[in-house]
């Protein structure tokens, strides 16, 4: 059975994704040139590189804005994690011809003019507009859901990267959960597994019997940055179980061979 359509509300939407980019573009402007150079845990990226690329990753509305609507949507919130991996080692430039930002006047100057751009775009453009992407055709209602997603995770990766404490709006991390666990249920379509990640998602995958009352047979739960970190390969299963960090019941309940969903 295919999984059901997740809808989002659009206006909160939009508040949580500004709420959160602010939330970096603050701790972004605290950057330490050692700390911009430090290693950031993702791939070969400094946290310079890092940065530059959460900046981009918001940019990128206005990129797509400034070309020619596209004739159809072909990426939708449910398929774009499988889209994403030819990205996964893409770095982009600040400006063509300025370099990776290196300094923090770089990263500073690069945020506030991101940040004016995006929140202004947000304002004027309507949900069903459809954006020419380099993964295909994607409404922008669909479009701003992924960007909870791309800044949840790098905040996440800055914290871990620096010690740091940067906030995560609640209404972006649960979209972001949500995102990840409706992946996994296209992976592996099915109602075998239950997979709990309160207080943000619950969904069925897997193939085999269904249950259809009482406690499911076999369950996963786990906590909402556990989750995130097992769908974009962060952390392993195997780890993350035995840290006790995720609790798995039933003969069908191992998710190792489905994870991540992103990368």
């Amino acid at each position: 059975m295919a999984p059901k359509t997740r809808r989002y509300d659009t206006a909160r939407t939009k508040a949580a994704v500004l709420a959160q980019y602010g939330h970096v573009a603050d701790a972004v402007r605290g950057l330490t040139g050692e700390q911009i150079a430090a290693a950031s845990g993702v791939g070969e990226w400094t946290v310079g590189d890092l940065a530059g690329h959460i900046a981009w990753a918001v940019g990128s509305l206005a990129e797509a804005a400034a070309l020619p609507p596209a004739e159809k949507a072909e990426v939708s919130v449910r398929t774009w994690p499988f889209a994403t991996g030819p990205l996964a080692d893409w770095t982009v430039d600040v400006q063509p011809g300025e370099g990776r930002p290196e300094a923090p006047e770089d990263l500073d100057a690069l945020y506030a003019r991101t940040g004016e751009r995006f929140t202004e775009l947000l304002g004027v453009l309507p949900g069903d507009r459809l954006l020419a992407l380099w993964i295909g055709g994607m409404t922008v209602a669909d479009f701003v859901v992924t960007r909870a997603v791309e800044l949840v995770v790098h905040t996440d990766d800055l914290n871990r990267a620096l010690g740091l404490e940067i906030p995560l709006d609640r209404q972006a991390l649960a979209a972001c959960v949500r995102v990840l666990a409706d992946a996994l249920a296209e992976k592996a379509p099915g109602g075998a597994v239950e997979v709990r990640i309160p207080p943000f998602a619950v969904v069925q995958c897997v193939e085999g019997p269904r249950h259809t009352r009482g406690t499911p047979p076999n369950v996963v739960e786990t906590d909402p940055l556990t989750w995130i970190r097992l769908a974009t390969g962060r952390a392993g299963w195997a780890a993350e179980l035995a840290g006790a960090r995720v609790s798995a019941s039933g003969d069908r309940a191992d998710l190792s061979g489905l994870l991540p969903v992103m990368s």
